[in-house]
């Protein structure tokens, strides 16, 4: 779906936006807004975090600002804190030396022209000037942007060869923005999909986690990825066409998602070095089971026992997949409202108070602790100090 166009107009940028770049151009260098801030105010989105490019090397850019982070200096990009606290970066005007698809060298000393022609795609080479309020569209960008076409730069093959990275941030882009992706530039893709072996487990995984979240159709953006040849290179383990009846509207859960569309999902997140919390998420929702086998109390209250925390996940990969609520979603709704226990932690007993009482130490204490947790499965009402003693008694 084609988005509505604004027109090149003055963009409402914050004072500080504007305070930071008549700082750069008072000091005799050109400020210019740049990157995905401008292609999304064309799109009717303006954002608050508004990148500049500028013709002031890195450490002109240090020098003239005191609150910096160098979120990027050794490719000439400094973060600059304005006095809200936001940051903002500013990167010198470059143009790419050598690439071996991974990492650029890059040069300074050039143009802004020559700055948008290193882009990756035109709808993201376009520059706003925010004091002089003039535009810079080299590349016919905002046509592309009327014309819901996600177009390379120049030379489309050269611009992957530059970075692969760009064939996924491609497919995101379409993805997002309901864009087709203009044909040279599809089949520069295609053509240079084997390079993506060569990208950092990190980049392919932020680039597949983003397009997860954004895209406007999910299965359209999985596709894509197969359509493109991406996923046999960088994702062999993404399914074709995966059971999915009803995902959320962007922005979703990507994690949650990549356990549904991807065979071995823990494994997947590991080699993508995911973060140890996301790989024991995905690993909890794979084992399961996806849910009770009835759905009296009892039957759930066990079957919420045994996911512990992957229960909330379960039921909404349920509706993602079949459209429809979980028929034991009310169950779990009403179990949860009277606090049934369903862990240990849970019982009106510890361990130590066993202990004390002469019960079970060592090892077979969590065996007694797993019996009493199943007594109050079958009966929260048998959830009583006096109950559980009695019955740790008895099988004593």
């Amino acid at each position: 779906m084609t988005q509505p166009l604004r027109p090149p107009a003055p963009i409402p940028l914050s004072a500080e936006v504007v305070r930071l770049a008549r700082t750069l151009e008072e000091a005799g260098h050109e400020a210019w807004c740049v990157g995905g801030a401008i292609r999304d105010f064309l799109l009717g989105n303006l954002q608050s975090d508004v990148d500049l490019a500028t013709s002031a090397p890195p450490e002109e850019v240090l020098r003239l600002f005191k609150r910096t982070v160098p979120v990027g200096i050794a490719h000439g990009t400094v973060g600059v804190l304005d006095q809200a606290g936001q940051l903002h970066e500013i990167t010198t005007f470059r143009k790419d030396v050598r690439t071996d698809g991974r990492h650029a060298e890059v040069a300074y000393g050039v143009s802004l022209e020559e700055d948008l022609a290193r882009r990756d795609f035109t709808i993201n080479a376009i520059a706003y000037h925010p004091i002089r309020h003039e535009w810079r569209d080299p590349h016919h960008g905002t046509e592309d942007l009327k014309g819901g076409l996600v177009r390379a730069v120049g030379v489309a093959e050269e611009r992957f060869r530059e970075d692969y990275l760009r064939i996924l941030r491609g497919l995101r882009f379409a993805a997002r923005f309901g864009f087709q992706i203009e044909p040279e530039t599809w089949a520069a893709m295609q053509a240079a999909a084997r390079g993506l072996a060569g990208l950092s487990a990190e980049r392919v995984r932020d680039e597949w986690l983003k397009g997860l979240t954004s895209a406007q159709q999910v299965l359209g953006f999985i596709e894509s990825w197969h359509a493109a040849g991406a996923a046999e290179v960088a994702l062999p383990e993404l399914r074709r066409n995966p059971p999915l009846a009803a995902p959320d509207p962007p922005p979703r859960d990507p994690v949650l998602l990549t356990a549904l569309v991807v065979a071995d999902p823990g494994g997947v997140l590991t080699r993508l070095r995911g973060s140890k919390a996301e790989i024991a998420r995905v690993n909890r929702i794979a084992e399961g089971p996806a849910g009770p086998a009835e759905l009296d109390p009892v039957t759930v209250r066990r079957w919420l026992a045994a996911v512990g925390p992957a229960a909330d996940d379960l039921l909404r990969s349920h509706l993602i997949r079949t459209g429809k609520p979980a028929p034991w979603a009310a169950v779990v709704a009403e179990i949860r409202v009277r606090g049934d226990a369903l862990d240990r932690a849970s019982l009106r007993i510890s361990g130590h108070e066993l202990a004390e009482a002469g019960l079970a130490r060592g090892p077979a204490m969590g065996t007694l602790l797993s019996r009493l947790l199943d007594e109050v499965l079958q009966d929260p009402a048998r959830n009583t100090r006096e109950h559980l003693m009695a019955r740790a008694r008895d099988w004593a």
